[in-house]
C-alpha cells in the first residue's frame, strides 16, 4: 500500500504536467514578447510636410487678407461709415448741394477741386470743392476749431503737409474732434492719437477700388488756396442740387475707379474750370487758349509740344 507522501508527490507530478502541456498548446507563457519597429523616417517626413503647409499658409494668408482689407477697408477699420454716391456730377460755383452728410464724403460736387497737394488751409473751405478732391483719391481731414487744442492741429498738419492727396481744414460745427474723409468713406475720431486715423490714411488714399476718378490730379492751379472759396454754414435752400444729382449730367470720363478701367487720360484732369478736355479728334478749350487734337498746336499752361500729323509715310531709321 503506497504511503500518504508517495501519493502526494504523484499528485505535483501530474499537475506539473498538465502546467508544461499548456504551454506546449499554444499558451503564451513560453514565448518571448515580440519587438516592435517605429517607422520613424514616415513620421519626420508627415511632420516635415506639416511644417511646409504651416509656412506657406503664413506666408500666404496676411497677403490674401491684406488684399481683401485694401478692397474694401471699411469692413477692417472699427467705426468708418460707407455709403455709395453717384459720380461725375458736377454744380456750378454759386451752387449748392444738399449733402446728407457733415463733412460731406460724396455726392454732386463743384466742377473744379480744392488743391490737394498736402495742403493745409487754415479757413473752412466750401464743401462742394473738398468733396471733388475726395473723387480724384484724396483723403481729407476735418477737425472742430473748438474742440481741439494747437498741439492737435500740429499733429494733424504733420501727417498732410508734403503728400500728395492729402488736404485738411477747420470745419465748424463738426460734432466729433476730428473726422476724415475719402470718397465715400467717414471715419469720426475723438483723438488724433487713435491709430485708426493712419490706417484709414494709409487704406483709402489712392486706393483704386474706392474712388472714381482714378488717374486725376490732386494739382488745380486755378483753385486759389490763399483764398479758397469759403465754408457756408447755413443750411442749404430749397434751390440746392439734391444729393441725386437730379438734373445733373454726369461727366463719363470720370467713371474709371472703384475697380473699373480708367475712363480717361491718367494724371489729366478730365475737366477744368473754364473748359473741358475732349478725346482725340474734338475741341478742347483750356486756360490760355483752343486747341483741337490731333493737328492742332495746343497751348496750355507750361507749354505742350504737337503731336506730329499721322502718316503713312516711312520713317528713317536712326543710324543709316
Amino acid at each position: 500500500m503506497p504511503s500518504r507522501t508517495s501519493a502526494k508527490s504523484a499528485k505535483a507530478i501530474k499537475a506539473a504536467g498538465k502546467s508544461s502541456g499548456q504551454f506546449r498548446k499554444g499558451g503564451t507563457g513560453g514565448k518571448l514578447p515580440v519587438k516592435r519597429n517605429i517607422p520613424w523616417m514616415t513620421i519626420a517626413a508627415v511632420v516635415a510636410v506639416l511644417a511646409l503647409i504651416g509656412g506657406i499658409a503664413a506666408f500666404l494668408v496676411p497677403k490674401y487678407n491684406a488684399k481683401e482689407e485694401i478692397k474694401n477697408p471699411s469692413a477692417y477699420i472699427d467705426g468708418v461709415v460707407k455709403k455709395e454716391y453717384p459720380a461725375g456730377l458736377h454744380v456750378a460755383p454759386t451752387q449748392r448741394v444738399a449733402y446728407d452728410q457733415a463733412p460731406p464724403f460724396g455726392g454732386p460736387h463743384d466742377g473744379s477741386w480744392a488743391a490737394c497737394m498736402g495742403n493745409v488751409y487754415t479757413k473752412a473751405i466750401r464743401s462742394e470743392n473738398a468733396v471733388h478732391s475726395l473723387e480724384h483719391g484724396a483723403v481729407w481731414i476735418t477737425y472742430n476749431p473748438d474742440k481741439v487744442d494747437a498741439a492737435t492741429i500740429d499733429t494733424l498738419k504733420k501727417k498732410v503737409e508734403g503728400q500728395q492727396y492729402m488736404l485738411m481744414s477747420p470745419y465748424p460745427g463738426l460734432d466729433t474732434p476730428i473726422s476724415l474723409q475719402s470718397w465715400g468713406h467717414q471715419l469720426k475720431l475723438q483723438s488724433v492719437t487713435d491709430s485708426r486715423l493712419d490706417r484709414f490714411i494709409k487704406d483709402l488714399r489712392l486706393n483704386s477700388n474706392t474712388y472714381p476718378e482714378v488717374g486725376a490730379s490732386c494739382a488745380n492751379p486755378t483753385f486759389d488756396t490763399t483764398n479758397p472759396p469759403p465754408f457756408d454754414p447755413s443750411k442749404p435752400g430749397a434751390d440746392a442740387v439734391p444729393m441725386d444729382g437730379k438734373g445733373l449730367t454726369a461727366d463719363t470720363t470720370e467713371l474709371g475707379g472703384m475697380g473699373q478701367n480708367p475712363g480717361g487720360i491718367p494724371n489729366l484732369p478730365s475737366g477744368l474750370p473754364g473748359g473741358l478736355q475732349s478725346l482725340p479728334g474734338g475741341d478742347a478749350t483750356a486756360p490760355g487758349g483752343d486747341a483741337t487734337v490731333p493737328g492742332g498746336d495746343p497751348t496750355l499752361p507750361g507749354g505742350i509740344p504737337s503731336i506730329p500729323a499721322p502718316t503713312d509715310e516711312q520713317q528713317p531709321v536712326q543710324g543709316q
